[in-house]
């Protein structure tokens, strides 16, 4: 019998007692003075006790079918708790704690394939709701009604198809029919199953309902993002062009505050402001504008807009860029006039980069629009290639070699790569540049003064790499210890920590060299006193007065020109030597890439590694 039918007959047994003792018919009130109790009223009496028995015995019973029942129900949900199957894996911090053993396997194997949630995707609706995160005064601008069509091409390579499903729908949804010429697929040679009949079948279901929206173009063999988005350009007929990721979603009015803007002027081009997906949760983050700029490795990163953009206190306006970041949108006749994209970049890195620079040399401009959005799926690892430093590098040092004139070496010094013999192929630039000069293009020095002069130029450095001393030469100079100030001799490694630079001026930063002026490199110093050598961030050890100027010569001594003491080692009472400061020996001390300047340029001093 269940509890609740349990209750219910101890309520009616309690509303029998009640009407028993307390309905005068039953029970008639005796005379005060009466001391005796006729036999009908005893027999009654004991009836009611013996109900009252009962009752009081149904109220314990059930008060312990309670008790076993919680402990019964407790011991099934720890007989049934699932075990973690992946502790350690990114995708089950936050997320899945509900899935059984079996899906908890269905999710890590496909989040091992693609780097985002595909178990999660597949169970989302194609056209979810996502937040507007827009500034609000983008839902009050009005835009003009003859706009520019934009054919919308989404790249991908083994892609989950649910995400590009998802993809094509909000595209559709969000983007005016009128405006929306068609979307283009460019599939580079994916391998997955699901991207070849299953995928053509929800072409074919969209075409039906709209003749041509949908097309397809697929490499027989991979190409690479540069080629990829070259194919997409080439496929597409609307006037504008937005080259994305396929692995997105736009927000409402995405497309018309950017084909406004390339009306107004179609050699600019543009990219909207990005919001995050998280790779888990696929949950929606809001990012605010920001222009979209790199380093000296020529990897991607964000930076502030320039000064005059925060003047207008409007973040709902475009604000000028140094570059684009992997999403682009251009007008299409434009974009094929200052040569596309270089179709000699490989496989993935520095291609958006290149073409930020290109534009701007070559008579156009790079804006970001923040009140178009698109929001981005992150991906916890790239599955496609999961060492991209490879490929970055060979693309950065074509990228200089064609844009970056004397400035060309910055990459090199950046990756820490020999000037020259780095046996790198960065294939056939011939064309490229016979390109720029087709085109009239500016220097890259007039990029560096006027679009992004917080790159710092890096003009001065002498010298680069890992610093030995002949006493010891298994053995680097090494930043040390992060927190701390001192560095210290270890075992060479060649990675960020040991890398130096050597400037004309005579500091030698020590550890990953920054490529900004509005960042801080850390500095060799003498303190004065003691034999310790320390690091200082060097605009500190300037406020400070410390000593951080040295005069060196390749395969010569480390000598402070302050203190006229020399960075040397010593060997301690343990028999290892140390970094110390002391009156200068004659230790010999050697970069791994020594320059000297000669004509502008520099040649290199070969340095044994």
């Amino acid at each position: 019998m269940r509890i609740g039918a349990r209750v219910s007959v101890l309520f009616i047994i309690g509303i029998i007692v009640y009407s028993v003792v307390n309905v005068s018919f039953i029970r008639p009130e005796r005379n005060n003075d009466s001391t005796l109790q006729k036999p009908e009223e005893i027999e009654l009496f004991q009836r009611l006790k013996r109900i009252e028995d009962e009752v009081h015995e149904i109220a314990i019973n059930i008060k312990n079918q309670n008790v076993k029942e919680a402990v019964v129900k407790q011991k099934i949900t720890k007989k049934t708790e699932v075990k973690k199957l992946y502790p350690k894996s990114a995708l089950f911090k936050t997320w899945g704690a509900e899935l059984t053993e079996e899906e908890q396997m269905e999710a890590e194997k496909l989040f091992q394939e693609f780097g985002y949630n595909v178990f999660l995707s597949n169970r989302l609706p194609l056209n979810r709701t996502i937040p507007d995160t827009r500034d609000p005064r983008c839902s009050l601008k009005i835009y003009p009604k003859d706009l520019p069509t934009i054919s919308v091409i989404l790249i991908y390579l083994n892609e989950a198809l649910s995400v590009i499903k998802r993809a094509v729908q909000s595209i559709i949804d969000k983007t005016p029919a009128h405006l929306l010429k068609e979307i283009v697929l460019v599939d580079d040679n994916s391998s997955n199953e699901d991207l070849k009949l299953p995928l053509d079948k929800y072409i074919d279901l969209i075409n039906k309902g709209k003749p041509g929206l949908i097309k397809k173009v697929r490499h027989k063999k991979q190409m690479g993002l540069a080629k990829a988005r070259m194919s997409g350009w080439e496929a597409a007929t609307g006037q504008v062009v937005a080259i994305l990721d396929a692995h997105i979603e736009v927000h409402k009015e995405w497309a018309e505050p950017l084909l406004a803007q390339i009306k107004a002027n179609r050699t600019t081009v543009l990219s909207p402001v990005f919001d995050k997906v998280l790779f888990d949760t696929l949950e929606v983050i809001k990012y605010n504008p920001a222009a979209h700029a790199f380093d000296w490795s020529l990897w991607c990163m964000y930076e502030r807009f320039r000064p005059e953009w925060y003047k207008l206190k409007d973040p709902s306006e475009p604000g000028k860029s140094p570059s684009v970041m992997g999403i682009l949108v251009a007008d299409r006749e434009f974009l094929g006039e200052i040569g596309v994209l270089d179709e000699g970049m490989t496989i993935y890195g520095g291609e958006n980069v290149e073409l930020g620079i290109r534009v701007w040399l070559c008579g156009g401009s790079v804006e970001v629009v923040p009140c178009s959005k698109i929001a981005h799926v992150e991906r916890a690892h790239k599955p496609y290639s999961p060492d991209l430093s490879k490929l970055m590098i060979r693309n950065a040092l074509r990228v200089a070699e064609i844009w970056m004139d004397e400035y060309k070496s910055n990459v090199n010094i950046a990756w820490n790569l020999p000037l020259k013999d780095h046996g790198i192929d960065i294939g056939n630039v011939t064309e490229r540049k016979q390109l720029r000069e087709k085109l009239k293009c500016k220097p890259f020095k007039w990029y560096l003064e006027n679009v992004y002069p917080l790159l710092d130029r890096w003009d001065d450095i002498l010298g680069y790499g890992v610093l030995k001393n002949d006493i010891l030469k298994t053995h680097c100079i090494d930043q040390g210890p992060v927190p701390g100030s001192v560095p210290v001799l270890f075992g060479c490694h060649y990675y960020g920590p040991q890398r130096c630079y050597y400037k004309r001026t005579g500091e030698i930063y020590v550890g990953s060299i920054k490529s900004h002026t509005y960042n801080s490199n850390r500095c060799l110093t003498d303190p004065g006193s003691g034999s310790t050598v320390t690091l200082y961030n060097c605009k500190y050890a300037k406020e400070k007065g410390f000593s951080i100027y040295w005069d060196f010569t390749q395969g010569k001594e480390i000598r402070n020109k302050k203190t006229n003491r020399c960075i040397e080692l010593a060997q301690g009472q343990d028999t290892y030597y140390y970094l110390v400061l002391q009156a200068c020996t004659g230790q010999e001390w050697t970069i791994q890439h020594a320059f000297e300047e000669l004509k502008g340029n520099f040649t290199e001093v070969k340095a044994t590694k």
